[in-house]
């Protein structure tokens, strides 16, 4: 079974596709993995693998790592393009992720004022009024809606409620506001058996459906970039992902950024 990628609670800094250069928090376990969903292309892993033994890590750890992390960087002369919120599983559900979040803005603006503050978020936690605040403080709050049909979306993201639907996570982001960035990764192929394809005329014509009710600022189009747990999920080609773009672009007037 494939497990988890990162085993420390500030990673990096890697470098992304959609960012630039990254400085990873990772609000999870540092040996297991905590999620709200559990996406069949997690890069992660499945939950199955459990939640490991060193638990989510404590607030006062996490500020102070960023800052010798940052401290080192400036050092070094490479500062950070971005502070991303990602890892090991939903950074939202840590219970002091609001504070986490004011203490990570203060520590860029203490040391690398020109980086930008994101955070990866599967929506679940949205309704939360707590945690949609603190999503509303950072830079970038990037949401994700990889189907606007229930049926895909479970068989996709297997969100661990079963009230969790389409329906639910674009309510939770139409109610958040112009400020989400909606993130959608487009893929295909099979799971037990069953095709699971968000890349059909129908689904795209619900996603962009769905993106004229939440009014984003921006939407980010991409597809599988690593090894996914399930394997036979194929990575769309750059040019198929560019025409959808350029189809939701034109349907809906909202930037689309590619990542192919």
């Amino acid at each position: 079974m494939q497990t988890v990628l990162f085993n420390e609670t500030i990673f990096g800094p890697v470098r992304s596709r959609r960012l630039g250069l990254s400085l990873g928090v990772n609000l999870s376990p540092r040996d297991g993995k905590v999620c709200t969903f559990d996406c069949l292309y997690c890069e992660a892993g499945y939950n199955a693998q459990g939640p490991g033994t060193t638990g989510l890590p404590a607030r006062a750890e996490v500020a102070r790592l960023l800052d010798e992390r940052l401290r080192a960087m400036a050092a070094e002369g490479e500062l950070p393009d971005v502070i991303t919120f990602s890892g090991n599983g939903e950074p939202t559900v840590h219970p002091e992720f609001a504070a986490i979040v004011d203490d990570t803005l203060r520590a860029r603006d203490r040391r690398c004022p020109a980086a930008r503050v994101s955070v990866l978020c599967n929506s679940t936690m949205l309704g939360r009024p707590e945690v949609a605040e603190a999503l509303r403080r950072v830079d970038n709050a990037i949401l994700k809606l990889d189907s606007a049909l229930t049926p895909t979306l479970r068989a996709l993201d297997r969100p661990a409620s079963p009230d969790f639907t389409a329906e639910r996570a674009i309510a939770l982001l139409e109610a958040f506001g112009p400020k989400a960035i909606v993130q959608t990764l487009l893929t295909r192929g099979t799971h037990d058996g069953e095709p699971v394809d968000n890349t059909t005329p129908a689904e795209l014509d619900a996603l962009i459906n769905a993106y004229r009710r939440i009014r984003p600022r921006e939407i980010m189009l991409y597809t599988i970039d690593r090894r996914t747990p399930e394997q036979s999920l194929q990575r769309i080609p750059a040019d198929e992902l560019r025409e959808a773009a350029a189809r939701i672009s034109s349907a809906t007037g909202i930037p689309v950024q590619v990542s192919a």
